[in-house]
């Protein structure tokens, strides 16, 4: 079976540690997904970044939004998430840490738990 192609989008200033995390995971030999890219830097000098997150994310069979205390205001991460939108890319979002209370990213769905069921369950 295949597995699932998913982009991840994060909070690039504040989470860099959440795109290693599920890298990782990703990595492990009962994986359902494998990560093909991961957030471009929304304050990218290149004029390009939305042309590459595009470019990335058509070529993803999900988005995953990895979520922290302040991902739901992050730039990048909400135009990643219009750009899924537009696509018809489904979009499933993780709250990153298990004592974390926070809000959900606009328009990106339901917020789950991060745990090893769920994301096999979700991204499967």
């Amino acid at each position: 079976m295949a597995k699932k192609r998913v982009f991840v989008s994060f909070d690039f200033d504040n989470d860099k540690a959440l795109k290693d995390f599920i890298i990782g995971q990703a990595r492990l030999p009962d994986s359902p997904f494998e990560v093909i890219d991961a957030s471009l830097k929304e304050a990218d000098p290149m004029k390009t970044w939305q042309e590459k997150a595009r470019a990335a994310i058509s070529r993803s069979d999900l988005v995953l939004v990895m979520v922290g205390p302040g991902t739901y205001r992050a730039p990048g991460v909400l135009n990643e998430v219009q750009i899924a939108r537009a696509a018809n890319i489904p979009i499933v979002q993780v709250i990153s840490h298990e004592d974390g209370n926070y809000p959900a990213v606009p328009d990106a769905g339901r917020l789950h738990k991060w745990n090893w069921d769920n994301l096999k369950n979700l991204l499967g």
